[in-house]
């Protein structure tokens, strides 16, 4: 009889626990908050299983914002985002490299001060309510920026913003990264045990003798086998990357206070005999020339993936994302990973590449999509992302994590001392003019000095 009588009070009790969540005062603000907002994403590389259990963890935090992922190929990307901008079509976030940030700051949404969403709350002690109300929160401070990511991404995100000329110019957040990219010297384990060579080199100085005892040539002056794909600038992948990085090594300024290119200029008070900048590029581009005892390759040598994934070449220079390509491409072949060299006597410099997140300034939703933003880069998040795709990070908290990867290891411990330094406005075209650069030096068609101011000049006219 007591138990009849305690039924209807259980199943009281019950309800009033698990009813469904209410607006707290229902108000019109908090109604029009919860309706249904879909967030475009557009990227490149990834498939959307990368993102994917992100995403279902941000939906569980906020179940009336939904994320239409689309993948599309680089080739057909930049193309298709311009043309959907310009229709008013296009994604409600995207993504881009590191170096295009300047070059797209007029279609970006700068991070605000703050974003205000609705949340859910659960309030009462016995009588529990879930509530619905909006909130609003502090986004990421320049602060914080730099405390949590590499030293390179701050350079890369941080531009000065004038929202109307009422109001006062001041740095603000144009983009965050997944990840974070840096050049590594990927060599073919075999020929260096057949040549007598038991590590990769560590400097710049070794790696010269190295590829003096590893190429081959006939008596035709024929590269039978080579050492390196270095030297020339359109069959090598990534060559603008290769010669900044040595460049900046030896301690070339590529951009002055200014914002001007400078890599053809001689430092102040300078003892040497040359700018470091043509020095730099007649070390890069002696690898192939049949007069120098760098020799090693040449404008006839296949791309250099190719080469170093039929074993015409012992090294190569890649990034993370050339792992799987090689894997696919050659399943069996011996190969490891190694810093890059470096500088004797000089600080270690590194060289990043990598892509950013960004929020369209023509957004319907800026505030879901900088939450959003937030939420995928953050240390939680960006470890579930990297695990899929095996790129390394650009948290400093995550650094540690991956030092002990197979793969990953030599990125991570390169990424606190890797750098970039194009901000202009067609990073594509300033990458075309350092190849070229490096062409007309390999083909002589101009000595080193008049190459390097070449590309000087012609890098200028992209930073406006």
């Amino acid at each position: 009889m007591k138990l009849k009588k305690l039924l209807p009070i259980f199943l009281i009790f019950t309800f009033l626990i698990t009813a469904g969540p209410i607006c707290k005062g229902t108000s019109q603000e908090v109604r029009q908050a919860m309706k249904p907002v879909e967030l475009v994403y557009w990227r490149v590389f990834d498939d959307e299983d990368a993102m994917g259990e992100i995403f279902n963890a941000y939906r569980a935090l906020h179940p009336n914002i939904n994320i239409t992922y689309r993948k599309f190929r680089y080739e057909e990307y930049e193309k298709k985002l311009l043309d959907a901008m310009a229709e008013d079509r296009g994604p409600d976030l995207f993504s881009i490299p590191n170096t295009w940030v300047k070059e797209y700051e007029a279609k970006i949404l700068p991070m605000p001060k703050t974003t205000t969403l609705p949340y859910q709350k659960v309030i009462g002690t016995i009588k529990k309510e879930t509530i619905i109300e909006l909130a609003t929160k502090p986004t990421m401070s320049l602060r914080a920026l730099k405390n949590d990511f590499i030293d390179q991404v701050y350079k890369d995100v941080v531009f000065k913003y004038q929202e109307n000329t009422e109001t006062a110019a001041e740095e603000k957040i144009f983009a965050l990264p997944l990840y974070s990219d840096n050049l590594v010297l990927f060599y073919n384990r075999d020929i260096l045990n057949a040549n007598g060579v038991p590590e990769a080199p560590r400097t710049w100085n070794e790696f010269l003798e190295q590829v003096k005892k590893i190429t081959k040539i006939d008596k035709d002056g024929k590269i039978l086998q080579s050492a390196a794909a270095i030297g020339t600038g359109y069959n090598i992948e990534r060559s603008s990357d290769i010669l900044s990085l040595i460049m900046m090594q030896t301690g070339t300024t590529l951009v002055d206070e200014a914002g001007r290119i400078s890599f053809a200029k001689m430092p102040k008070d300078s003892v040497m005999e040359a700018p470091p900048g043509e020095t730099a590029l007649g070390f890069y581009t002696d690898f192939a020339s049949p007069y120098k005892d760098a020799y090693t390759w040449n404008q006839n040598m296949p791309g250099s993936l190719e080469a170093f994934t039929t074993g015409q070449t012992a090294f190569f220079f890649g990034y993370a994302y050339h792992i799987p390509q090689i894997r696919a491409r050659t399943p069996k072949l011996n190969f490891a990973i190694a810093k890059v060299p470096q500088a004797e006597g000089g600080q270690e410099v590194n060289f990043a590449n990598y892509w950013v997140e960004t929020v369209s300034k023509k957004t319907k939703a800026p505030n879901e999509a900088w939450d959003f933003l937030q939420f995928i880069t953050k240390a939680e998040s960006a470890e579930k992302y990297l695990a899929k795709t095996k790129k390394p990070t650009a948290l400093r908290a995550l650094i540690g994590s991956q030092a002990e990867d197979l793969d990953l290891s030599v990125f991570a411990s390169q990424v606190l001392t890797s750098k970039s330094w194009y901000h202009g406005v067609d990073a594509e075209a300033a990458e075309r003019a350092m190849q070229e650069m490096i062409e007309r030096a390999v083909s002589g068609t101009q000595t080193l000095k008049e190459a390097v101011y070449w590309g000087q000049e012609r890098v200028n006219q992209t930073m406006r």
